[in-house]
């Protein structure tokens, strides 16, 4: 090591350059479609039914947007509301928003007007856009709230006004630092009231790249908005694929129909969903293996077996996530792994049902118990799954105390249960609150669904413990049956205890639709509460 004396004062050489800021800049997911127009300008970027969009088209419809929010007074960090379903203007604000300097809110679309206004007060969002049709569930927003209405039909559309006055060559960037807020995203509120979960641009630049190779985006790819862009910026696809240089193929509502006919006309390679848009899929009439391969991406609740071999015979080639809000979407994916090819379907479908590892830009999960130590690696031992590394959220906004209990230990808590696979490969089991204690025996309502979907008549599946004055809790399963299809109690739940230890098996079953979110999660709360009622505890 050299030192060289000046005065009082020894200053240090090192042998390594330091760069003197040309070999770094701030990790920023809207250079990805300033990048993709500079290439390829006259390729299709957006297909909206019988509308087309090329990249330079898009590139200065965003352009236009940024300096009209900026013209109109948008500050560094303002928040900017959306309350938009899968249309263009909700994929141009996705980038027009932080490169005005915006952070972004994107808003359930089937939200009543209560909790919207919740959320646009909470975020302090300033402007709100809404579509033309949900305009009646922004009402009573707060004071000072201006709502730009998208998709007028009278060719007086204000959203496109606002576009054309602003300058096709953009603005210029105000970000300083890759650690700022991007986005806020609002957790379902099943449990409570929504949380706002910050986004930041590095996250949000390194899931957009996760989600490239771990969805296998390539370089052209074909993206059907089956997945809503208001959930988790739709896990960073509006950046992901825009940096693939693929097609966004816009939908407003994930109908069946309408995806068969996106998926043989306009070739779409990719889309994303939960289980219950796989079902739908499967079970339309217009179901027809596809000459080119889809890649699927499936999470909200882990696909049974039977539903991933019903996706494979479709040419449909599922890529298993798993993550939350917090985790912008995904945080991890069951890895294809060498001989599995050679296995039979049903073997190859029960290993792609686990959770897998993080992704590439990812760190890796752990499943701990509550000293925060590993779980055994024995498939066996159930823990919690915990997180950290570019996937996680910077924090809860204008909430440090539940930011500071979800990250205790150094790690994000997922409150939901695992075990831990000798490959490193998890599995969950459940999630923490629906875990099943049943004469001391801890019962995974999970394992109870996955074998009544493996049932032929049944559609989907949901199990919740109810009280019993002898085993403390007993589980009660919930079925939906496929079109057509019949069964009866009895049945279901012989079938179980033909495949499950007996203590397992429901021992009541009632058979009608599942309540869901509207990213497809089953709300067992619902199913449970009644179960449950004039009791203090939730527990037994």
């Amino acid at each position: 090591m050299a030192s060289q004396t000046n005065g009082s004062t020894t200053q240090v050489s090192s042998p390594w350059p330091a760069g003197a800021g040309v070999s770094r800049t701030e990790l920023d997911p809207t250079s990805f479609l300033r990048r993709s127009a500079s290439i390829h300008p006259e390729r299709v970027a957006v297909i909206d039914g019988e509308r087309r969009i090329t990249y330079a088209q898009l590139r200065e419809r965003v352009n236009r947007l940024a300096s009209a929010l900026r013209r109109y007074g948008l500050e560094r960090h303002d928040r900017v509301a959306a309350l938009c379903p899968n249309v263009p203007a909700l994929l141009e604000l996705h980038h027009a928003v932080p490169a005005a300097g915006g952070v972004l809110v994107a808003i359930n679309t089937r939200l009543g007007p209560q909790e919207i206004r919740y959320i646009v007060e909470h975020s302090g969002a300033r402007v709100l856009f809404a579509d033309a049709e949900l305009i009646p569930y922004a009402a009573g927003l707060p004071t000072g709230v201006e709502v730009v209405r998208v998709g007028d039909a009278d060719g007086a559309d204000p959203y496109e006004r606002l576009l054309a006055d602003g300058d096709p060559e953009g603005v210029p960037s105000l970000l300083l630092d890759e650690e700022e807020p991007i986005a806020i995203d609002y957790t379902s509120g099943t449990t409570g009231r929504p949380k706002g979960v910050v986004y930041t641009y590095r996250g949000a630049y390194l899931n957009a790249l996760g989600e490239v190779i771990e969805a296998e985006l390539g370089h052209h790819p074909v993206y059907l908005w089956t997945l809503p862009m208001f959930h988790c910026n739709g896990w960073c696809f509006p950046w992901a694929v825009t940096a693939a240089g693929g097609t966004h193929v816009c939908l407003r509502r994930p109908d069946p129909e309408d995806v068969w006919r996106a998926i043989h006309e306009l070739g779409v390679t990719h889309y994303c969903g939960s289980p219950t848009v796989q079902l739908g899929l499967v079970n339309h009439p217009d179901a027809a293996r596809s000459e080119r391969r889809v890649t699927a991406l499936v999470a909200a609740a882990p696909p049974s077996p039977r539903l991933l071999s019903r996706l494979e015979a479709l040419n449909i080639h599922v890529v298993h996530v798993y993550g939350l809000t917090e985790t912008y979407g995904p945080h991890t994916v069951c890895t294809w792994r060498d001989g599995w090819s050679e296995l039979p379907v049903e073997r190859r479908a029960a290993l792609l049902a686990r959770q897998g590892q993080g992704y590439t830009t990812a760190d890796a999960v752990r499943v701990v118990d509550e000293d925060m130590h590993d779980v055994p690696r024995d498939a066996a031992t159930m823990g919690e799954v915990v997180m950290r590394g570019n996937n996680v959220m910077a924090g809860y906004f204008r909430d440090p105390e539940t930011t500071e209990h979800a990250f205790r230990g150094g790690w994000f808590h997922s409150g939901d249960l695992a075990v831990w696979h000798p490959d490193d490969a998890i599995e969950l089991r459940d999630r923490g609150k629906d875990l099943i204690i049943s004469g001391g025996e801890n019962i995974s309502s999970i394992e109870v669904e996955q074998t009544i979907c493996a049932h032929p008549a049944v559609n989907e599946c949901a199990v919740v413990a109810i009280p019993d004055d002898r085993w403390g809790e007993r589980p009660k399963a919930f079925v939906s049956l496929a079109d057509g299809a019949t069964a009866t109690e009895a049945e279901i739940i012989a079938f179980c205890r033909e495949r499950l230890a007996h203590y397992k098996c429901p021992d009541a079953v009632v058979f009608g639709p599942l309540p869901k979110t509207s990213t497809g999660k089953v709300q067992k709360f619902v199913l449970r509460e009644p179960e449950w009622a004039g009791r203090e505890r939730r527990i037994n």
